[in-house]
């Protein structure tokens, strides 16, 4: 089985050897990268195991200022990126610095805990006299990460950043259509003064990815994608010698529930930015909202007029808040999963003409609003990830719960109800936050990571565990150690 790559690209022609970037909004070539032969693959990756021996003696408070170095060098890259994420991904340009500035707040925070999050665990000796008892977390050896191109920095540092500090070496697969975000990524990490082979960006066709995943000195595989990705990689970890560690960041279809007591303008505002940001390329992008029948009819209202305003155009121009999605195929995809809702029985509310730029043969797909839908329909129960969302009405806690938990996927969910203001709806929420099937719930908020937090999912939202200090423990070991230090004479 070949690994697809953590992203979809347009070939231009057929060589085997290499792959091209197309740029989302004009379909043109960006950039061409090579790929190594399966020897060069194969040596790359024994420098790697190599130099992790060295790099894993460096002191760790070391590797943490090394790390704050880092943060220096990819701040002074801030005013180049923006643009260059533009190219590669379609994002508007005016919205790339959001990027920039969340990769340096995990960095801080992932670099903040370090110490405290990799040093010893010992153990109180009281109850064994003459003995010393402590836990080392010790690094795993060589990471391969595979990173997908809708938000590339940020992902990069969730895995590569905790990876490097843990002293791990890090082999990273970028997707075709970032490549020069990895790029950038790790030459920050150099001038901070990585060395070149315990952080290495190395281009990889399906097959090779494989091969990388396969190979016995890689010891873990981060992974973030698509379900079936996901699939395809624990399947060929699995088929490698040894027991290698897998963590997979995959999907979402994620819900919001608006009850009757939520703040419709502060709600509205909050979950269509949730639903469109990034033109809903995002694994936690709202994707569904179940709305209590109190409030439905005013909430679709607010809903469809905001969603309205949206400007679609060149991402590179700063009067369009909406660009293309990544790929003509991705935007195809998405108007036949719209298509499909309509012809079961779905109302669009959004007339596509508002939006011209979305035509047939492009990558630019209008927002969309889709009402009297159910889940027998694929846009309520399949990740779209495009700036449509579906509303469905509810009745109750227990019927939103219900609907809500009724996918394939757990990422995140969010509930929407005045909490501050009365105590019953705040235990409305904890009830609710129990009962969802999902790795984050938020309250009044969507579509965000707290570095602090561990970011996780359940069902075929994949395994495994970024960010916080669990993120930590994912790309270590522990090493129990256990000393008598008295002996009888």
């Amino acid at each position: 089985m070949s690994l697809n790559p953590a992203g979809t690209i347009l070939q231009l022609d057929t060589d085997p050897t290499s792959q091209t970037t197309l740029i989302p909004h004009n379909q043109q070539p960006l950039v061409i990268r090579s790929y190594p032969s399966e020897t060069q693959l194969e040596r790359s990756i024994q420098y790697a195991a190599a130099a992790q021996e060295k790099w894993a003696r460096v002191p760790l408070k070391q590797r943490v200022e090394i790390g704050r170095r880092f943060m220096e060098e990819f701040g002074k890259m801030r005013d180049e990126i923006p643009l260059e994420l533009t190219l590669q991904m379609g994002r508007p340009v005016t919205q790339g610095g959001g990027e920039v500035r969340g990769t340096l707040e995990r960095a801080e925070y992932l670099l903040s805990i370090a110490e405290k999050a990799l040093s010893d665990v010992t153990l109180e000796d009281t109850d064994k006299p003459g003995f010393r008892r402590f836990i080392k977390r010790t690094p795993l050896g060589v990471v391969l990460v595979i990173a997908p191109w809708n938000y590339p920095y940020l992902v990069m540092v969730n895995s590569v950043l905790p990876a490097l500090i843990a002293g791990n070496a890090v082999v990273l697969k970028p997707s075709p259509q970032t490549p020069l975000a990895a790029e950038r990524f790790a030459l920050a990490f150099h001038n901070a003064g990585v060395p070149k082979d315990v952080l290495q960006v190395i281009h990889l066709s399906p097959e090779l990815t494989t091969k990388a995943v396969k190979n016995p000195l890689v010891d873990f595989v981060a992974f973030t994608g698509s379900v079936a990705g996901g699939r395809a990689v624990d399947i060929a970890a699995a088929e490698a010698p040894g027991f290698k560690g897998v963590g997979l960041e995959l999907g979402g279809k994620d819900p919001a529930y608006v009850r009757a007591d939520a703040d419709l303008d502060y709600t509205v505002a909050e979950l269509v930015d949730g639903a469109m940001f990034n033109s809903g390329q995002s694994c936690c992008a709202i994707e569904r909202i179940y709305v209590h029948e109190d409030v439905y009819d005013e909430f679709v209202k607010k809903f469809v007029e905001l969603t309205k305003k949206y400007k679609l155009g060149d991402p590179t121009e700063k009067e369009y808040n909406l660009g293309p999605v990544c790929s003509i195929a991705s935007a195809e995809r998405i108007r036949k999963q719209v298509a499909a809702a309509v012809a079961a029985g779905a109302k669009a509310l959004i007339p596509e003409d508002l939006f011209p730029a979305a035509q047939p043969g492009t990558a630019f797909v209008a927002p969309q609003v889709l009402v009297d839908v159910n889940h027998s329909m694929e846009v309520m129960k399949e990740e779209t990830f495009g700036p449509v969302v579906g509303i469905q009405k509810v009745g109750s806690d227990d019927e939103a719960i219900a609907l809500m938990n009724d996918s394939p996927y757990g990422l995140t969910a969010s509930v929407w109800t005045n909490a501050a203001a009365n105590p019953e709806s705040e235990k409305a929420f904890y009830n609710i936050m129990d009962e969802l099937q999902t790795g984050t719930v938020f309250l009044n908020r969507c579509d965000y990571l707290d570095p602090a937090l561990a970011w996780t999912g359940v069902k075929n939202s994949g395994r495994g565990v970024s960010l916080s200090k669990f993120g930590y423990d994912q790309l270590t070991r522990a090493k129990s150690v256990h000393m008598k230090i008295k002996t009888s004479s």
